[in-house]
């Protein structure tokens, strides 16, 4: 029985999650962002029969949408309901404390149903080429072993303090929040959406030690002192990082000017989990860059999760594992993070191999002395190739976000009649900063930059758009740049 979840983050979203495992239901969360459209394709590829949502989220009503879905659709129900409204709102679960008798009958009932390991608990949603999200299955098993990676790098205790600003609906909110909060029975603090103010007062108000910000977020906060230096962040020991590259100097100077470890998380709703964690990687610029390749001989690392995970490189054009140092290759893995395939219908292709291992999707560089790191250069889907050479975008952000007039960019293509593609750098400029697409070029030259990787085109905006956890927009960009000219 699937059951769809619109919540934000809150002590209501956590409990239904309890009650659903409990009750041997399938929850299929998604962002609190999400509307009509994507509620009801949501329900439709799940088939769910409830849908469990608030009555108010800032100025929507997200009940009325989820009841005006019962008509259209063939498998829901029912929806019910947090919060108060002077209208029949489906069914309320907080207007009135279940009876005695009530509570004894529900016990009765979950106590008969039997339960195991591999038992489906969430069905999350990713994007990819298809229109339609795809359908993520994932069992008690897969959440246990992607929570101990986490709490194994973060090094959550009882006495810890969390803040999870990632909604609680996918790999990026259950692993940096909600799961190393349960296994070490520590104290979690709910946030989202992102509110710097209101963020960094909680870490404040509450004494956090953990948490979780995109790289973009601590770049930018560097560049205000004023704000950072406007709360007391002393208590906070450990910063997961992830859903894009980390700029070493930030990684760096978060560590050695405020005593604060990032953690260089790289992670997939399909099980890829790698972990760059200070205990493995003390030094910050190493950690920032790199992250563990678990399939390294004779290294050992910080979560036991490593040693039961297979890892290699496979180079896209020849099919052949990569083993030189150097070498670059799509990522694939096998390991009990993965998970076990797509939910039936939602996905085109399988994304495993012939051997079953997982297709990342990612090409990373072979690097270290033998091989125990990972470079990440790129989605093989979002490299661009000018005449013939491949640019990866995020080496080339990598180094424009080093700019002190940048304060977020990213790069991608544009159509070129004669070299096929050419790269566009859009870029967020620093508070009361200006850039030009010399200046840039200028810049990326005194880095010995190759000169096809050179952008040919800048673009200013004063955001970049991301999804509810923060991973860039590029085909809203490429979109953007081709209408534009």
């Amino acid at each position: 029985m699937w059951v769809a979840v619109l919540l934000p983050n809150s002590v209501a979203l956590t409990a239904t999650y309890f009650a659903l495992w409990r009750l041997g239901a399938i929850a299929a969360p998604m962002p609190a962002s999400y509307r009509t459209h994507e509620l009801s394709r949501i329900v439709e590829s799940s088939q769910a029969v409830a849908v469990i949502t608030s009555t108010r989220l800032h100025e929507r009503t997200p009940h009325e949408e989820a009841l005006g879905l019962i008509e259209k659709s063939d498998s829901l129900r029912s929806v019910f309901t947090f919060g108060s409204t002077d209208e029949p709102a489906g069914i309320p679960l907080d207007a009135v404390a279940p009876s005695g008798d009530q509570v004894e009958s529900v016990r009765r009932s979950y106590r008969s149903i039997e339960r195991t390991v591999n038992d489906c608990i969430t069905i999350c949603w990713t994007s990819g080429t298809e229109a339609a999200p795809k359908g993520v299955p994932r069992c008690h098993g897969d959440w246990l072993a992607i929570g101990q990676v986490a709490q194994d790098g973060l090094g959550t205790q009882s006495d810890s303090v969390m803040l999870g600003p990632f909604p609680m609906v996918n790999m990026a909110g259950f692993a940096t929040s909600l799961l190393p909060w349960l296994l070490s029975g520590s104290h979690l603090v709910q946030h989202h959406p992102l509110d710097l103010p209101v963020y960094l007062d909680q870490i404040q108000r509450h004494g956090v030690t953990h948490s979780s910000m995109p790289p973009a977020i601590l770049g930018m906060l560097l560049q205000n002192p004023g704000l950072l230096s406007s709360f007391d962040l002393t208590t906070l020991r450990t910063v997961g990082s992830g859903g894009a590259p980390l700029p070493p100097s930030v990684v760096r100077d978060w560590q050695n000017d405020r005593g604060i470890e990032v953690l260089n998380f790289f992670g997939s709703n399909e099980g890829v989990c790698l972990l760059g964690a200070p205990s493995d990687t003390p030094d910050p610029m190493i950690r920032a860059e790199y992250l563990p390749n678990y399939g390294a001989t004779g290294k050992a690392w910080a979560t036991p999760v490593a040693g039961r995970t297979s890892v290699r490189l496979v180079d896209v054009v020849t099919g052949e594992v990569v083993t030189e140092i150097g070498g670059r290759g799509e990522l694939r893995l096998a390991g009990p993070t993965v998970f076990a395939g797509y939910l039936d219908g939602t996905a085109q292709a399988s994304p495993f191999d012939d051997d079953g291992y997982l297709c990342s999707g990612d090409v990373f560089e072979l690097c270290g002395e033998s091989g125990e790191y990972l470079k990440f250069v790129d989605r093989s889907k979002e490299i661009i190739i000018r005449g013939g050479m491949n640019i990866a975008p995020a080496e080339i952000e990598g180094l424009l976000i080093e700019h002190p007039a940048v304060s977020d960019v990213a790069v991608v293509g544009y159509d070129d009649e004669v070299l096929g593609e050419k790269c566009c750098a859009i870029v967020v400029p620093a508070t009361d900063a200006t850039v030009s697409l010399g200046e840039l070029v200028g810049f990326l030259r005194e880095k010995d930059v190759a000169s096809f990787k050179l952008p040919e085109k800048l673009v200013t905006r004063d955001h970049l758009p991301r999804n509810p956890v923060g991973k860039l927009q590029r085909r809203e960009l490429r979109v953007e740049i081709t209408q534009n000219g």
